[in-house]
């Protein structure tokens, strides 16, 4: 081989390596949004071009492909406190679903530049604990308690306009509401002092109901006396010695006497 030869089976093999990185390919799956982004030059930024799922050729050199998830994605944050009007402070413990709207991914990467996990757990987890304390400030610990599902409701409406204009559906949010500890035991003791005085009054009505019956039972029981002693007249209770009598003569005092006398 000569060194003419050997030259142009470098060059070519330069040229071939060349061609395969400019023409390398990626694959989004289904339930992904994918977009391409120029890394360099005078178009540096999201394409227009935007690939929903498929194949899809790029030059890595100079260009590359983000996959957004279009399926819901579900984050459990770490709690942190938040102030009511009059300075109680709650816990809040919550949980987000939310999703890509399909067809956002160019505008998401343009605003923030990060991909999804990163903005779920930087601007996402903000934009929750802005809601809650916007809202939180508007309610007393009386009102909160009172009015927990309107306080919540607000919460989820706020989030949720927020996050459209941003290119995110809001699917559900969870609180994870924590009363403070005086709240939870003056709210302890008022229960068993309810609890304490239904029993009581129940008890109550058990004794009433128990006094009433002794007193029909003894009104019962001297009626029905009342009515044995006036059935009991002297013929009576002559009728009643005869259906008893042995056949004997009864004797009363030292003479013989078939009746004793009645009055």
């Amino acid at each position: 081989m000569t060194q003419m030869m050997k030259k142009i089976f470098v060059a070519a093999g330069a040229i071939a390596l060349i061609f395969a990185a400019c023409a390398s390919c990626t694959r989004i799956d289904a339930g992904y949004e994918g977009i391409l982004v120029n890394q360099y030059g005078s178009e540096r930024g999201v394409s227009n071009v935007q690939i929903r799922t498929g194949r899809v050729w790029y030059n890595p050199l100079t260009q590359d492909v983000i996959e957004f998830p279009l399926f819901v994605k579900t984050v459990d944050y770490d709690p942190f406190t938040v102030n009511a009007k009059d300075g109680s402070v709650f816990t809040i413990d919550p949980t987000l679903s939310y999703a890509v709207i399909p067809g956002k991914a160019p505008y998401i990467y343009v605003k923030y530049r990060k991909n999804l996990d990163e903005i779920t757990n930087t601007t996402m987890y903000n934009y929750v604990k802005d809601a809650f304390r916007i809202q939180m400030n508007k309610y007393t610990t009386e009102q909160l308690i009172s009015n927990r599902q309107q306080f919540e409701d607000s919460v989820q409406f706020n989030l949720n306009k927020l996050m459209n204009s941003d290119g995110f559906k809001l699917e559900s949010l969870t609180s994870g509401l924590i009363y403070p500890k005086s709240i939870v035991e003056a709210v302890d003791a008022k229960n068993r002092a309810v609890q304490e005085a239904m029993q009581a009054q129940n008890q109550l009505v058990k004794d009433s109901i128990d006094a009433r019956r002794k007193v029909i039972v003894a009104e019962g029981e001297r009626q029905a006396n009342l009515l044995r002693q006036s059935s009991l007249t002297p013929l009576l209770i002559q009728q009643q010695f005869i259906e008893k009598w042995d056949g004997k003569t009864p004797l009363y005092g030292n003479v013989p006497t078939f009746f004793k006398k009645v009055d």
